[in-house]
């Protein structure tokens, strides 16, 4: 039942660098939209003082989280929950830290809207929520491939496609979060890292 996602094998240690010094020294770490569920298990594996809660809506992406956690055996990842970033309930009630990966471009803005909803519930004060993906930038795509991407991003569901940075920063904003540390990442893609106030 495991997926694997050639784009998870190739940017997940460069994430790992990026997270390993602002998570916190304990506690749990919730990630929204853990897909194949490769990112969990190597943070997992290089973090073990943290405790890990993938989620996902889809079925067969839990299932596949779930295997890698039995395959690897690690004992500091819970078993995947089913959880819609855009829903009113969540189903844990707090986080230390939040992390999405390559959800933002590839869901409605209702699920962007919910994440930064739902982090700003459950993180504690200065709690990380980090996101991960490309960004548009003053409305412009930041490289032609980020432009050909949310092309066929859009042909295959309307809802979907790359954000403005400053749309998310704002909404950030609105829901109580610092400005994130933007730092820049392999093949044009963003890693921001938000503060909750």
């Amino acid at each position: 039942m495991r997926r694997q996602a050639p784009a998870a094998a190739r940017n997940r240690q460069p994430i790992l660098e990026v997270l390993q010094p602002e998570f916190p020294d304990d506690g749990l770490v919730l990630e929204i939209a853990s897909g194949t569920g490769e990112h969990t298990v190597h943070f997992a594996a290089a973090l073990p003082h943290l405790l890990f809660q993938p989620s996902d809506p889809d079925a067969d992406a839990r299932a596949s989280i779930d295997d890698w956690t039995r395959t690897l055996g690690l004992a500091n990842v819970q078993p995947a929950v089913a959880l819609d970033a855009a829903a009113a309930d969540w189903p844990l009630a707090a986080a230390d830290a939040i992390v999405c990966i390559n959800m933002v471009h590839i869901s409605p803005w209702t699920a962007t809207v919910g994440l930064f909803r739902g982090a700003a519930a459950r993180l504690p004060p200065r709690g990380l929520l980090y996101l991960y993906g490309p960004y548009h930038r003053g409305g412009r795509p930041t490289a032609p491939s980020n432009a050909a991407f949310d092309h066929d991003l859009r042909a295959r569901n309307p809802a979907w496609g790359i954000r403005n940075l400053e749309d998310v920063c704002q909404l950030a904003a609105e829901q109580g979060f610092t400005p994130p540390r933007i730092v820049d990442m392999p093949a044009n893609n963003l890693s921001l890292l938000f503060r909750r106030h």
